[in-house]
């Protein structure tokens, strides 16, 4: 139907389209700032429902909670305004970038008649130049996407959504002031996006899945490592399956920690290298067949690159590829190889299972001991339970929490390689609005050090505004312990100025709250074992006063590893 025998009813704005598109693909909040050339699109917003603006603090943290909000639904947009907006939350699309997070950045830019004209509008450089802001994003998106005309916008932003989600990475998509009112087929929303991935080629996934198959035929002692990309591409049911059928034992990386069930018998641990414990390092090292299971093998997940292989069958699946020795196979996806394996191997016996190392146990103190990291991190365990989602920060808090074991079905969110300082508690916002639509009955359990808190801590307000209940523990130790520890220990430019905690919440007008400051171990012991405690009916923000330089040992020996690194 050509436009112009379309009636009113045939035809919806180009903004109502947009945001008809996101809500059918499951998504309810969208993060971001007002600025005054995203305005017009953001009435359209009302317009669908089950959408809500949420309405951030920042666009830094926004970015950051868009972040969260898509580590469990695999999705989350984003809205900013031209230019100052956009670049202050590009840094959190360049984490979302590096850890593999499916983002639709939308970005209200200037009428295309101000840019032919070159004008010298405000958030401008003042040069005329128009798509700077946009080349900038080129280099941290999957894809920049901008509108042009009614006739193709329905496609590009299609294409835009299905890219962000399959890519599981952001996508730029800038929407001129003038673009948003015009008109497009209404009945174009009746086609459901397409976010089937690609078929892998038949005749080079049938080559991938015999070669790892003869791999396991020969392999005494394999071991199957996850990492953080199991999480972002969907793959948790096929490794688990795929460790049921072969009985292998399983352990994890730091980001990929809650991409296997730790209650599942053939968990092992968490492999960093030689950070590792010595009873995981030893099964991982020994081993001479390792199936790795989305790697992102960046310095602070391995150990500052100290795996140990004893062995040259490595087998790395991935999104995009399968790398089997040194063979790459690219284009072939990991999700239908394992589901592949799974079926071809034959069940082995669980009664002749190698066994795997097994979780450190809570840790025991006289009530009146000051609280320190190891047990904070080794009892933090008997808080848990399945469900819940752990959000840890950067630092002592992303180090400690590979001793912690999770319940099954937990999620853990962290950011251990881009490792942007701040991030958790714009993370935990996103996750936190995410659950609630999920299921409000669990828990979100942000653990974060002082130093980061300070960055990002406005993101609490926006937690009140919706009456968010997650748990905020911060974690006192008076300053930037992960740099103290790398670098000058006692320099002024690690120190903070110290907060009344306790009171943010009063601060940002919290109507259902409560406060904690906890020393002793004892005092630990009391809340995690208080009923009332454990029901997430309100926000709560625990401070836990720990010694300065006190830190997890595996961060000790990394900090000690950085340093020379740096120097070197």
């Amino acid at each position: 139907m050509s436009s112009s025998t379309q009636t009113d009813n045939d035809t919806i704005p180009v903004g109502t389209y947009l945001f008809n598109r996101i809500r059918q693909l499951g998504i309810n909040s969208i993060f971001g700032l007002p600025g005054d050339f995203n305005l017009a699109l953001l009435d359209y917003i009302s317009e669908v429902e089950g959408l809500r603006w949420v309405g951030n603090t920042n666009e830094l943290n926004a970015g950051y909670a868009a972040d969260g909000y898509s580590r469990l639904k695999s999705l989350a947009v984003l809205i900013t305004t031209f230019g100052v907006g956009e670049l202050s939350t590009i840094n959190a699309i360049a984490g979302a970038f590096a850890e593999h997070v499916g983002l639709l950045h939308i970005v209200g830019v200037p009428a295309q008649s101000s840019e032919n004209k070159k004008l010298l509008l405000h958030h401008t450089l003042g040069n005329g130049d128009y798509k700077v802001y946009a080349r900038i994003s080129k280099e941290l998106s999957k894809k920049v996407i901008i509108l042009e005309d009614s006739e193709t916008a329905p496609h590009r932003i299609d294409d835009a959504l299905r890219t962000a989600f399959i890519s599981q990475r952001p996508v730029y998509l800038a929407i001129p002031t003038n673009i948003g009112e015009l008109p497009v087929r209404k009945e174009l929303l009746e086609t459901p996006i397409d976010l089937v991935p690609p078929s892998n080629d038949p005749e080079s996934e049938k080559e991938v899945v015999d070669r790892v198959l003869r791999l396991i035929e020969h392999a005494n002692n394999p071991v199957i490592l996850v990492d953080a990309c199991a999480n972002r591409h969907d793959v948790r049911e096929e490794t688990a399956r795929l460790a049921e059928v072969t009985q292998f034992p399983v352990f994890t990386t730091p980001m990929g920690k809650s991409a296997f069930d730790e209650d599942n018998d053939r968990f092992g641990g968490v492999y960093i290298g030689s950070l590792s414990s010595p009873e995981v390092a030893k099964v991982v090292e020994s081993s001479d067949l390792i199936l790795s299971v989305g790697a992102l093998l960046s310095d602070f997940n391995t150990g500052s690159f100290s795996y140990g292989y004893n062995t040259n069958n490595l087998v790395e699946f991935h999104s995009d590829h399968i790398k089997i020795k040194r063979a790459t196979y690219e284009g072939v996806s990991m999700k239908p190889v394992l589901r592949e394996l799974a079926t071809r191997i034959t069940p082995r016996d669980p009664a002749l299972a190698v066994p795997v190392p097994k979780a450190q146990a809570v840790q025991t103190a006289p009530k009146n001991t000051k609280l320190t990291q190891d047990y904070l991190w080794a009892n933090l365990s008997s808080f848990l339970r399945p469900g819940d989602v752990i959000v840890s920060e950067t630092g002592t808090s992303s180090f400690g929490i590979t001793k912690t074991t999770f319940p099954n079905h937990t999620v853990g969110i962290s950011q251990v390689l881009y490792g942007s300082i701040g991030y958790s508690v714009g993370a935990a916002l996103g996750a936190a609005l995410a659950i609630e639509e999920i299921d409000p009955s669990r828990r979100v359990i942000l653990l974060v050090g002082d130093g980061s808190l300070q960055l990002t801590a406005q993101a609490i307000s926006t937690m009140i505004r919706w009456n968010l209940n997650p748990y905020l523990f911060v974690l006192n130790n008076d300053g930037y312990t992960i740099e103290r520890l790398i670098h000058g220990p006692t320099s002024s430019y690690n120190d903070i100025n110290p907060w009344r905690y306790t009171q943010l919440l009063e601060v940002f007008n919290a109507q259902n709250y409560q406060n904690y400051t906890i020393k002793t171990t004892g005092e630990l012991d009391d809340v995690f074992e208080s009923e009332e405690f454990a029901k997430p009916n309100k926000i709560r923000l625990i401070e836990l006063v720990l010694p300065r330089l006190d830190a997890p040992l595996a961060l000790v020996k990394q900090a000690e590893i950085t340093s020379k690194t740096n120097a070197s």
